[in-house]
């Protein structure tokens, strides 16, 4: 009996590890990989966090989300096409690529695939918000990856800070956020929205709601000079129209990013509303 014991608990010590650049797809001579970080315990629940760098900087290797593990979930960072290496959707159809690798591979990896939550921050809250709302949408599913036989649907979304509509991100914007999201739009999009609108309507997450989304959890700071806080509350009102179950928290004060977006007291509502679901 000791023997045994001793086994589970290597075993279960074996298993809560962190798995680094793991390659889900490839496309062309571009390898897209992600960082896998799994807590103790067998078949943990699955978030796949999205990194922000206005769509055209940040890695995987920024994942300000990880006191999450220590509320037992696993964490998928994952990489995909920046707008300097591919115009929009690659971004989602890469992310989704990652989804269904991840279910492919769950019984490999010990997660719980079965339901998954998807997380991001700033242009990764936007894409994270596009992903969890486009359930099924073939313009937005693409054909990345080796695994298409799988769902890239997710359960629950948390946006933090984050773009919904980039019709009119604009002229919500502050002149330090034109300044900043002239360019990031530019290259995303291949011109700013007002001369690429199919394609801003397609990357605008309130462009694609319907009864069946999932919960969605929006935290954004209202003084806010990059991301208009709008943003947030636009998507939140939409939601709430539709009937769908939506949580706005905003931080009185709070600009674009910080620590108080990820301490221990928004860890804890993050994980409370997660477990809701995945759970």
């Amino acid at each position: 009996m000791k023997f045994i014991c001793s086994l589970i608990l290597l075993t279960a010590a074996a298993l809560a590890d962190t798995q680094t650049d793991i390659e889900y797809a490839k496309v062309g001579d571009v390898s897209l990989k992600l960082d896998l970080h799994r807590p103790q315990g067998e078949n943990p629940p699955l978030i796949v966090y999205v990194h922000g760098g206005g769509w055209r900087a940040g890695s995987k290797s920024d994942t300000p989300i990880v006191d999450l593990y220590d509320k037992g979930f696993a964490i998928a960072s994952v990489d995909y096409r920046l707008s300097t290496q591919a115009v929009f959707p690659a971004q989602v159809h890469d992310i989704k690529a990652a989804i269904r690798f991840l279910r492919a591979k769950a019984g490999l990896y010990h997660i719980n695939a079965s339901k998954i939550a998807i997380i991001g921050s700033s242009a990764g809250g936007h894409l994270a918000a596009l992903v969890g709302v486009s359930n099924g949408n073939s313009e937005l599913e693409g054909k990345v990856g080796e695994h298409l036989d799988q769902s890239s649907d997710v359960q629950v979304i948390v946006s933090f800070f984050g773009a919904s509509n980039l019709e009119t991100i604009l002229s919500q914007s502050t002149q330090e956020g034109r300044d900043f999201r002239i360019p990031a739009l530019k290259l995303l999009l291949g011109d700013t929205p007002d001369k690429k609108l199919e394609l801003a309507k397609l990357a605008s997450p309130v462009t694609h709601l319907d009864k069946h989304d999932p919960p969605l959890l929006l935290i954004h700071g209202d003084a806010d000079p990059q991301m208009p806080p709008e943003q947030s509350q636009e998507l939140a009102k939409a939601y709430e129209s539709l009937g769908l179950p939506v949580t706005l928290i905003m931080l009185p004060g709070s600009l674009h990013g910080g620590a108080e977006f990820y301490d221990e007291e928004r860890t804890t509502i993050v994980a409370k509303f997660l477990d809701k679901v995945l759970r």
